[in-house]
């Protein structure tokens, strides 16, 4: 039973230990997004971020850290962009590519670091532009050069400390801390979210809400389906005697996910499509034909038609982009020629990484079309149920990135579970 595993779990001391640091370090992130920087009108704040769909969706993400104005206002997304801009460099520079790919352990560690420090610049920068922003809007008061300087230092260093809470969960916790924090983000919007749903609960809309219920209980279980799904490629093993022992002869599977990209598609494209509608938002008040441009730009990608048609074309393209940066046929093919393995009725190398290109190609295509889906999910929800509360049920980056650190974590603490069995064994 689902309760035998929780107690088992914590009667672990090892394990124990890392939810508890882990539960600790999302204490300190939700102390840290509920301290704001100075001279700000809280409700102006929610009002702006209600009526803006970009900036509220940045919201959602930082857990109300952003509608705050608190210190870690701008989350992890510098760190996320700046990860972005390296693995698109990775096209353009060979020895970047061979660095991440080829050189092991030690490149990734090396890469990680380049995105580490490009973090700085960029949240300095998001920083500046978002106080700016927030200034014509008349959202907060006119702030003196000391004071900017001020702000801008400690949103950049909130930034970087959330990182750095993101990369010790990875190490002394469980689970991919990133993904973690950004998952407790948008956990933190939970109870704001039933809130509303009392708030605006009409008794003559009950179809209504049963509609929507049913709808997100579909898509939720379609989500799980997909995540976990795969395409099971049989793997034969050539027998091999060394001395007096026989190795080999065995069979096997190389599973493909048919989501092998996971949430940074979405990821992507949302950062892609919210550069955008802030520098229009930023330049709106500078008059001229400048500011024009920026109004112009501002009221394109606040359109609803042309927001959800980009979201769902950046995504399926990101997930084909970085799949291809990720997974790599040939060097699979490569590896399991020197292993003598081989794909039954399948000649080893050049035909074999081709087989794989054709098979990656067909399962991708789903994986692309399911992820561009779930995007626009919650504006094709909404339209037909009229209910635009509890967005993440039904669909976005929300939802998939819940299901997808739960179903993670869970299979994480289960290895950790099977390790000990064996151990006691």
């Amino acid at each position: 039973m689902w309760y035998q595993k929780i107690i088992q779990i914590f009667k672990i001391r090892d394990l124990r230990n890392k939810i508890l640091f882990v539960l600790g370090i999302f204490v300190i992130f939700r102390i840290m997004a509920n301290i704001p920087i100075p001279g700000i009108d809280a409700q102006r704040m929610r009002d702006f971020f209600e009526a803006n769909q970009l900036f509220g969706l940045m919201n959602m993400f930082t857990g109300g850290a952003l509608d705050n104005l608190s210190i870690v206002m701008l989350g992890l997304g510098p760190y996320i962009t700046s990860v972005i801009i390296l693995q698109l460099l990775t096209m353009i520079f060979p020895q970047l590519e061979r660095m991440y790919k080829e050189e092991g352990e030690a490149g990734r560690q090396k890469f990680n670091q380049y995105g580490r420090i490009l973090t700085i610049p960029l949240a300095a920068l998001q920083g500046f532009g978002m106080l700016t922003l927030l200034q014509r809007q008349n959202i907060i008061g006119t702030l003196s050069p000391t004071l900017i300087l001020t702000s801008i230092l400690t949103i950049t260093a909130g930034a970087i400390f959330l990182m750095w809470l993101g990369e010790l969960i990875s190490e002394k916790g469980i689970g991919n801390g990133i993904s973690l924090m950004i998952f407790a983000g948008i956990i933190a919007d939970f109870p704001n979210q039933i809130r509303q749903i009392f708030v605006t609960w009409d008794p003559a809309r009950i179809p209504t809400y049963l509609l929507f219920v049913g709808m997100a209980l579909i898509i939720i279980a379609s989500v799980v389906l997909i995540n976990e799904g795969r395409r099971n490629i049989p793997v034969s093993y050539a027998k091999r005697v060394r001395g007096m022992r026989m190795y080999g002869g065995v069979s096997t599977y190389l599973p493909l996910n048919i989501n092998p990209a996971g949430v940074i598609p979405i990821i992507f494209a949302m950062s892609i499509l919210l550069f955008p509608g802030m520098v229009a938002n930023f330049l709106g008040g500078a008059g001229g034909w400048v500011g024009n441009m920026a109004q112009s730009v501002g009221n394109f990608f606040q359109n609803p038609w042309t927001y959800g048609i980009l979201y769902f074309l950046l995504v399926v393209l990101f997930t084909y982009f970085y799949t291809a940066v990720t997974f790599s046929p040939k060097a699979i093919s490569s590896n399991l020629q020197k292993m003598g393995g081989f794909i039954p009725g399948i000649r080893p190398g050049r035909t074999t990484a081709n087989f794989l290109y054709y098979i990656l190609n067909r399962v991708l295509l789903i994986g692309a079309l399911f992820l561009g889906t779930i995007a626009v999910m919650p504006s094709i929800v909404g339209g037909i149920t009229g209910v635009m509360v509890f967005q993440f049920l039904v669909g976005g980056t929300a939802l998939l990135i819940v299901v997808s650190v739960v179903l993670e974590t869970m299979r994480q603490i289960k290895a950790q579970l099977q390790m000990r069995e064996y151990e006691t064994f």
